[in-house]
């Protein structure tokens, strides 16, 4: 297209492309799964929040985590941010539509875990005292 910007879709030629560290899907997918972007996310969920109540809701995130992880999910489109010009300004993070998206996703799995993780860690438990089943046969 003349003047105008190509868009060239890339794939490795072996077809792996979710599997390759270049593919754009796995390079979103470490920033929501590094160790905090999960609980950005999830924490996000239920509305938007100033940043010191976010820090508050995320039990464990340092300041400096929480800043590093809400750059990078601004930057992937999950997360907007907002800054009132009042001194000290007031900084306040909302989800995107790609992010309230993930964090619906994010939530199910999460229920999910939640209702059977009891189960999980006593078939370790189990599986650790050689008395459980094997979980593969």
């Amino acid at each position: 297209m003349p003047g105008g910007n190509q868009i060239i879709a890339w794939a490795p030629p072996d077809g792996r492309e979710v599997f390759h560290t270049n593919c754009p899907a796995r390079q979103v997918l470490d920033h929501i799964t590094n160790r905090w972007g999960i609980w950005v996310l999830l924490g996000l969920h239920r509305g938007e929040l100033r940043f010191f109540e976010l820090r508050d809701r995320i039990e464990g995130i340092s300041e400096k985590m929480l800043s590093q992880t809400l750059r990078q999910l601004v930057a992937d489109n999950l997360v907007w941010r907002r800054v009132e010009a009042t001194v000290p300004p007031q900084v306040t993070y909302g989800l995107t539509e790609f992010g309230v998206g993930t964090a619906d996703h994010l939530g199910n799995m999460f229920d999910w875990i939640r209702g059977n993780a009891a189960s999980m860690m006593e078939a370790c438990a189990e599986d650790e005292a050689g008395t459980g089943t094997p979980a593969r046969p």
